[in-house]
């Protein structure tokens, strides 16, 4: 059965590549025709082979709804929560996750730091668009004429004098994020927080969300938290392997085994607050 199966299954990719007729799918196999006629037959009667009046085979349209309807039915928050908790359980520091929507990035999970300054963002919480690192990350993956268009259509507002100032300088920072794969927010939005920050990319290899790790100067340096980013990527790496379906999950980067919520933190003062 399973031999079978194989068998099935191995026809897909080769439709993939084009309609062929039964002879071809044969040969590839490396059975009778009989026996390749009788795996069609199956597939085609599920809707995931086609045959075409001139007898060759292609892939059916039942396959690719699947293929869609799996992916509307993908939450990315889901599957990234465990990872976003890990790492912050090991680094101690506030993790994000957000995405962009209807010209807003919004914040969609985030796993607060164990020390007593946090960060003031709030899930559903639009970010400051012009600085924040997620969003030049998904930003900067946009297709260059709509990523054009959005740079010169947004404010540029003066958080800092770090602050992204206008729309020239926003394009030239997302084609700099495009190329090296990464993000960072050092004080552009606020002078005692650094941001850095990965994309999350799904089977096509767009980016589909981004993560990020942010502190405030009294807890690390900038340069401390630069010394963090090889491991935000590792984790970005695993939740877009585990999304997309294309790759096992690193161990280093594992979900730890039945955690989904950030860790209990037992304090004695309120937290304080600080803007990000």
């Amino acid at each position: 059965m399973s031999q079978t199966v194989d068998r099935a299954l191995s026809i897909l990719p080769l439709l993939a590549q084009g309609p062929a007729d039964l002879g071809q799918v044969a040969e590839r196999l490396g059975v009778h025709k009989s026996t390749a006629l009788r795996l069609l037959r199956t597939l085609l009667e599920h809707g995931l082979v086609y045959r075409q009046q001139d007898q060759r085979y292609r892939l059916g349209t039942r396959l690719f709804a699947l293929a869609q309807e799996a992916v509307e039915n993908l939450d990315v928050r889901e599957i990234a929560h465990p990872y976003l908790a890990e790492l912050n359980e090991e680094c101690g520091h506030t993790v994000h996750l957000a995405v962009y929507e209807e010209n807003e990035v919004l914040y969609i999970d985030k796993v607060d730091s164990r020390y007593p300054v946090r960060m003031y963002s709030r899930i559903g919480k639009p970010v400051a668009i012009t600085v924040a690192a997620v969003a030049k990350l998904l930003l900067a993956d946009l297709p260059e004429p709509e990523r054009r268009a959005v740079a010169e259509r947004l404010d540029y507002p003066t958080y800092t004098a770090r602050s992204t100032p206008n729309a020239g300088a926003f394009l030239k920072e997302l084609a700099a994020v495009r190329e090296q794969g990464w993000a960072t927010d050092l004080g552009g939005h606020e002078e005692s927080i650094n941001c850095v920050a990965a994309p999350i990319r799904g089977v096509d290899g767009r980016v589909v969300a981004a993560m990020s790790m942010s502190a405030p100067n009294v807890v690390v340096s900038a340069e401390e938290l630069l010394t963090l980013l090889p491991l935000v990527r590792r984790t970005a790496d695993a939740i877009s392997g585990e999304y997309a379906g294309t790759a096992p999950q690193p161990k280093s980067v594992s979900p730890t085994a039945n955690r989904t919520d950030p860790p209990t933190v037992h304090r004695t003062d309120p937290p304080k607050e600080t803007r990000a």
